[in-house]
């Protein structure tokens, strides 16, 4: 594993319990420490929030303001946390709802010291919109981003390329065992896992498998606001679904071990990575890029959101070529064995932190 050998502070708006095992990670390759700085989601957010085990986590005041498209977040006590911390290096959302960043960049600029900011990519405005996004990430030293559509959009913007870092975003390690052989079962097995909600079109997904030949068994593992509705929804069109509730670590693995694909018809989704590491191929929803590296020709297929008629005709695909989704499957696993899990993801950023210390602060 690279090492850091610097005092890392990282800010983030909120801590999800899915992040912390990257954070203890990350936080071990630090060998002079690392404090995260988080405070607490809304509460019409949903989000459950962690502890770290490594990671000293300090507990930000958030206040947020105004809602929907004009959300703002500021962090009351980021400067005191600086003070206290002392940090070396310094990694930040980059998200310019969040106003208290900037007061944290000039800190540490102030300091000559290293700024690097952490995000999903950049929108495609033009003029005034365009002029104010390249102001805010020209403040960082670098920028890390979940995805090479990112960076492109980073570099779009006129970020130098040479100062972005693709991490590929991640929440699960490599897997530590063998993949196993299998075979299709005579009735496919369609599994997903995660939060029942409106936004992964599970209706859309109940419906499909209705007009699959192959009578499939549907799988859904979770719980949310619309699992009464979709129970009602699968009694007309989809009895067979079957609702195991909500399910985590050791309590999940025997439904990804049989399954033989893996669904996620709507936007958002964490369990891709997992069900990819049982050597599952898999459908997915286009969202914001971070699937992009992740789903490939080799190993699985994505889809619009909205485009039911496309569900259908790509679970259809799937299931018609067994030695093909058997090889589609054995990819995922090389994927996330490989490329993309959280050690790969530690390692970018050690490799970020390091660089931007070797050549100076050379924004503020």
């Amino acid at each position: 594993m690279s090492r850091y050998s610097g005092r890392l502070g990282l800010q983030q708006r909120v801590l999800p319990s899915y992040r912390v095992p990257f954070f203890d990670l990350l936080a071990e390759s630090c060998e002079n420490g690392m404090s995260l700085f988080a405070g607490l989601p809304r509460q019409v957010e949903m989000i459950a929030s962690g502890e770290t085990r490594i990671a000293q986590l300090k507990q930000a005041e958030n206040i947020h303001l105004f809602n929907g498209g004009f959300y703002l977040c500021h962090q009351k006590g980021i400067v005191n946390w600086l003070e206290e911390w002392n940090p070396d290096s310094l990694i930040v959302e980059a998200n310019p709802r969040n106003i208290s960043t900037p007061s944290a960049v000039r800190w540490m600029h102030a300091r000559r010291r290293r700024v690097i900011g952490w995000g999903l990519g950049a929108p495609r405005v033009s003029g005034i919109k365009r002029n104010l996004w390249l102001a805010f990430v020209n403040q960082f030293d670098a920028m890390l981003t979940y995805s090479q559509r990112g960076a492109e959009e980073y570099a779009e913007l006129g970020f130098p390329r040479e100062k972005i870092f693709v991490a590929h975003n991640s929440v699960s390690p490599a897997p530590t065992f063998d993949l196993q052989p299998s075979t299709l079962n005579i009735q496919p097995t369609i599994l997903f896992v995660g939060r029942l909600q409106a936004r992964k079109k599970l209706d859309s997904l109940l419906r499909a498998c209705a007009e699959m030949e192959s009578n499939p068994r549907l799988i859904i593992v979770g719980d949310g606001p619309e699992r009464t509705s979709l129970e009602a929804i699968a009694r007309d069109v989809y009895p067979a679904a079957e609702f195991a509730g909500e399910k985590h670590g050791a309590e999940v693995k025997p439904y990804f071990a049989e399954a033989d694909l893996f669904v996620l018809p709507g936007t958002g989704g964490l369990a891709v990575q997992e069900a990819m590491s049982y050597g599952l191929p898999v459908i997915v929803a286009k969202g914001d890029g971070t699937q992009d590296d992740l789903v490939r020709e080799g190993n699985g297929w994505q889809i619009n959101p909205d485009d039911y008629d496309a569900l259908v005709s790509t679970m259809k695909n799937a299931l018609s070529d067994v030695a093909r989704l058997r090889k589609m499957g054995a990819e995922s696993f090389r994927i996330v064995s490989e490329e993309i899990n959280i050690q790969k993801m530690v390692d970018v950023f050690v490799d970020a932190l390091n660089t931007v210390q070797s050549q100076g602060s050379q924004a503020g």
